[in-house]
């Protein structure tokens, strides 16, 4: 019973590393495409004719 529960945290465990390193990487390159995509758009303000 005992190895069962020690297992089980353990799988637990690996997995919360897992999701913590997928949300880090996910937010770290939604966050650079922000960027990018803002500057293209002052890069563009100046060609807008009104």
């Amino acid at each position: 019973m005992e190895e069962k529960t020690y297992k089980m945290m353990n799988g637990a465990g690996a997995l919360n590393i897992v999701l913590g390193v997928i949300g880090i990487v996910a937010g770290v390159a939604g966050g650079v495409l922000l960027i990018v995509s803002g500057a293209k758009l002052l890069l563009g303000k100046t060609k807008i004719l009104f």
